[in-house]
């Protein structure tokens, strides 16, 4: 229930958005609106103010505005109120106003977001610098090794580990090529990502140095005797550095009743603690609330939000660009474009995590719907909009025949990519992939 709601939530609110924006457009500039509707097919409710119906359908998969005269064959008097009868540039901004929304609803809500605070991982801005290699990753199979310094990832360099990170995301089961730097040597390391279970992201295997921070510590209990304060970064257990392959919450719980000395790292001083699990049932514990990683608050004022939210959405915006082209030159998986089903799974899995969580997730979804519908393929906006241009150019209006081949055309591809999705959100559900012989 809990991953239906969101998801009638998310797209509900991401649609009315879009529509909103060419409902509001329209009438400014006198364009008389037939319908406004949330979802498709039979209308469910419907209200009648002055000339616009307006409805709630039975398929909550998207939306749409009608207005007079909209499409070449739709019934036409002359009359000013017609979009038909709009000069170029009017229709333009009708049809622009969508997408425009949708970017501006991400802006929004990220920004109110952004400034309720968070803690961030701190090696998102730090160099990507290979803190440990997973056993049997397409990394350890190349030959990436703790401490090379990754300098580009597809020829792009990357500053920090968050820039790495977005540049491997739209690469799953692609071939990723990293130049990494070793000492006074760079070398070019060619590998085949691999990717999430469901959402089958990038992922070749490395991963930051990463060092667990207490977050809280219960009073009374070890670590509070021991001296031990939130915000302490533990690096080493008796000497030997925490890693990947010897995790701290392993160490503790099979240390009930045995001294532990752990080396932390407290502002910019190193020190070292004894502090002795306390056996709570079979295992170990401290009384500590632990985060895998370091992490950085960040506790921007409205404005700063404002610029952090811009900043969000642009490195959003270039992932989406940077799948889009990976699809068009077989450099990206089609198995990373996720329809109505997973959209749902992702926004209960939000939900589930929190509002903060689940408004990100709608402000990536909003930004993604709105630079998707320009896209110059017919039927979506873009289309609408790459037509009106070619119009502008030829200095005419083209025949409704060849409006139409066009609009079919848009209409094929996006039956191809509906196939697409869909069978991508089958395969993510258990039980129907295992009935598919050749996944």
């Amino acid at each position: 229930m809990t991953t239906l709601l969101s998801f009638i939530f998310v797209l509900g609110v991401v649609v009315f958005v879009h529509e909103l924006g060419h409902f509001l457009v329209a009438r400014w500039h006198g364009i008389r609106v037939l319908t406004f509707s949330l979802g498709f097919g039979p209308k469910v409710f419907t209200v009648r103010r002055g000339d616009t119906d307006y409805c709630l359908s039975a398929i909550p998969l998207g939306g749409y505005v009608k207005m007079a005269g909209e499409n070449p064959d739709d019934p036409r008097t002359g009359r000013q109120d017609e979009f038909l009868s709009k000069g170029k540039w009017q229709r333009f901004q009708v049809l622009v106003a969508g997408a425009t929304m949708n970017v501006l609803l991400a802006l929004v809500v990220m920004t109110f977001v952004l400034h309720q605070g968070a803690d961030v991982p701190a090696y998102e801005e730090q160099p990507p610098v290979v803190g440990s290699v997973v056993e049997g990753s397409p990394a350890k199979v190349a030959g990436v090794q703790p401490g090379d310094r990754i300098v580009s990832v597809q020829g792009r360099d990357v500053a920090t580990w968050n820039e790495a990170f977005m540049a491997m995301a739209p690469l799953g089961g692609q071939r990723v090529d990293l130049v990494v730097q070793r000492g006074s040597e760079r070398l070019a390391l060619s590998m085949t990502a691999g990717g999430g279970v469901r959402f089958q992201p990038g992922d070749v295997g490395v991963l930051p140095e990463l060092h667990p921070q207490v977050m809280a510590v219960t009073r009374g209990e070890p670590a509070d005797k021991a001296g031990i304060v939130p915000g302490d970064v533990v690096l080493a257990v008796g000497g030997e550095p925490i890693t990947q392959d010897m995790p701290l919450v392993k160490r503790i719980n099979e240390s009930a009743g045995v001294p532990l000395r752990l080396t932390i790292r407290r502002g910019t001083a190193l020190r070292d603690v004894e502090v002795t699990p306390a056996k709570k049932g079979a295992v170990g514990l401290i009384g500590v609330q632990l985060s895998p990683f370091e992490v950085r608050r960040i506790d921007p004022t409205f404005v700063q939000a404002i610029g952090m939210s811009a900043q969000r959405n642009l490195e959003w915006s270039t992932l989406i660009f940077q799948t889009i082209k990976g699809l068009v030159s077989g450099e990206a998986s089609p198995r990373q474009l996720v329809g109505p089903v997973g959209i749902a799974q992702l926004s209960g899995g939000a939900a589930q995590m929190g509002w903060l969580a689940l408004f990100t997730f709608m402000a990536m979804i909003s930004l993604n719907l709105g630079i998707v519908n320009l896209l110059p393929i017919p039927v979506l906006d873009g289309g609408h909009i790459f037509i009106l241009a070619l119009e502008g150019l030829a200095r005419r209006d083209f025949s409704m025949r060849l409006k139409e081949q066009m609009l079919m055309a848009g209409f094929m591809v996006l039956m191809v990519l509906m196939v697409t999705v869909i069978y991508n959100d089958l395969t993510r559900i258990e039980w129907i992939e295992r009935l598919m012989p050749w996944r």
